[in-house]
């Protein structure tokens, strides 16, 4: 059986429909910057969507080229993740999309090391025909998190943001937005073969004590 980060992590990727205080350890990512609308059909986002799995499928298929990963072991892709942000904004305006700040990833396992990132960039170029190099290896440290899991589209996001910050409160916490501490959704439904009402996504916020 290939390891399945979901499964092998269930308390980082599936927490139930009400919020949960967790301690997010440090974690390697494959990651893309932009800037603007998710939703914009061939805009900034959705380009370094597919430069995420063209690198992510390049590293998982690996150990069926020459090309050898000390340790590598077989594993399911991570889901696709996002931190978010806006200027002069705490947490999330969801009516102003434009101008959303944006770091797209992919978790990497492990064994990946940044001389294995690079090659993979260079190869997944190289394959796909894609011009990878926006991607970035980058160690995230989340730490101290409120965390639920959101069903439905991604415009509703907020009520369920508003059950996170009343729990928090309640129990001594309050959000701790900053440059390197941001809004946080894993995407765990594909929006091409889900309906919306379904889909579920994981929505995390960095939280401190009052």
């Amino acid at each position: 059986m290939a390891f399945d980060f979901k499964k092998e992590y269930k308390e980082f990727y599936m927490p139930k429909d009400k919020p949960e205080i967790v301690t997010v350890p440090s974690a390697n990512y494959i990651a893309v910057r932009g800037k603007g609308n998710p939703n914009d059909e061939g805009g900034e986002y959705k380009k370094a969507v597919g430069i995420l799995y063209a690198v992510a499928y390049t590293i998982k298929m690996s150990y069926k080229g020459t090309y050898k990963i000390d340790g590598f072991f077989e594993y399911v892709v991570p889901p696709l993740e996002g931190f978010w942000w806006q200027e002069n904004v705490e947490g999330i305006d969801y009516s102003d999309k434009s101008s959303f700040n944006w770091i797209s990833v992919i978790r990497l396992p492990d064994f990946v090391k940044k001389e294995d990132f690079d090659w993979a960039v260079q190869e997944a170029s190289r394959k796909k025909k894609l011009d990878c190099s926006a991607a970035e290896y980058l160690t995230i440290n989340e730490g101290l998190c409120v965390q639920i899991m959101h069903i439905g589209e991604y415009d509703n996001e907020p009520a369920s943001v508003a059950v996170m910050d009343e729990y928090i409160s309640a129990k001594g916490y309050e959000n701790n937005f900053n440059d390197s501490r941001l809004h946080h959704e894993i995407y765990l439904s594909d929006p091409r073969k889900t309906e919306p009402a379904r889909w579920k996504t994981v929505i995390r916020h960095p939280i401190k004590i009052k």
